[in-house]
């Protein structure tokens, strides 16, 4: 009798765990979960350029109803959580924790950003204070140096290796460092600070960190906080303010508003962005249109975009 019950509970025990699988299973009829960027963002600008709902960059009544709002390291741990949840992020913060999916057919790589196959392209740009507007010289030349710095051929295997596209480049820093002799000097107590787009913010921390020892052992500060401020904190309303930077970043092309003086603008970088699903999501591969219906509500569960 006793092995009969035993028998009973491990046949029960077995179509317990059968049903948790089922259970488990990615369900497509499933309500799909948009998780965005906010209006101050890069790229959420260049995601939704790219996928023609501009009305929907700066406008989040264009989205659909119960859209999150996170920031790209947000996203990024959402989608290792939620399987109906989708997000976009810089390419260049892709790993293996989600599911990047191909746009168009093609693969979001480096390779094909390369090539100008993959669709989703955007510039990672820089802004320095005017060269009229630094507290001093030595501020100025440090930044002015650190620009050729990320323009060299030095900068641009860590913007590789941060996963960016650089520009092409021709010189070596040991090539031009003799035309920055601030470089020279004990930069110890001079504090550099950068800001702007969190998604040029992995790169901007390794060439600050690489270059920081060759020129003076300056201390690089950061505190990306979007596109927007990029040009707010260097030449905009808050250039003179307690966040004020000497370097921006943005994730964008640079608006009519922001254009600034003479010499202080240029771009480091391609970089893509990527719709990202949980690894569970069945989904692969989606077009412009499905992007933009799923942002914008008209797609409100995952088997509209597999039928």
């Amino acid at each position: 009798m006793k092995k009969l019950v035993l028998v009973l509970a491990v046949v029960l025990l077995g179509i317990s765990f059968v049903g948790c699988g089922q259970n488990d299973k990615w369900d497509a009829s499933s309500t799909i979960t948009v998780y965005t960027r906010d209006t101050s963002s890069g790229t959420r600008a260049g995601f939704m350029g790219g996928i023609g709902f501009d009305e929907a960059a700066e406008d989040d009544s264009k989205l659909a109803s119960g859209f999150v709002i996170k920031d790209n390291t947000g996203i990024l741990t959402s989608m290792t959580i939620d399987e109906y949840g989708i997000g976009y992020i810089s390419l260049a913060s892709l790993n293996d924790t989600v599911k990047g999916l191909n746009f168009d057919g093609v693969a979001p790589t480096v390779a094909n950003v390369v090539n100008d196959t993959y669709g989703l392209k955007r510039p990672f740009n820089y802004i320095i204070r005017s060269l009229d507007d630094f507290a001093n010289d030595t501020e100025k030349n440090i930044t002015l140096a650190f620009i050729a710095f990320l323009e060299s051929t030095d900068g641009a295997d860590i913007i590789t290796n941060q996963g960016a596209i650089p520009l092409t480049s021709t010189q070596s820093w040991d090539a031009i460092k003799d035309s920055h002799e601030v470089c020279s000097l004990d930069n110890s107590g001079v504090t550099i600070k950068f800001g702007g787009s969190d998604s040029i913010e992995k790169i901007a921390l390794a060439l600050s960190a690489s270059f920081a020892p060759k020129c003076g052992n300056f201390v690089p500060e950061h505190d990306h906080t979007g596109s927007s401020d990029g040009f707010k904190r260097t030449q905009g309303s808050e250039k003179d303010g307690d966040n004020y930077k000497h370097v921006g970043f943005a994730s964008r092309p640079f608006k009519e508003s922001e254009l600034g003086s003479a010499g202080t603008q240029g771009q480091l970088a391609w970089d893509a962005i990527v719709a990202i699903v949980h690894l569970n999501n069945e989904v692969s591969n989606v077009t412009a249109d499905d992007l933009k219906k799923m942002f914008g509500g008209t797609y409100t569960t995952w088997d509209q975009l597999l039928s």
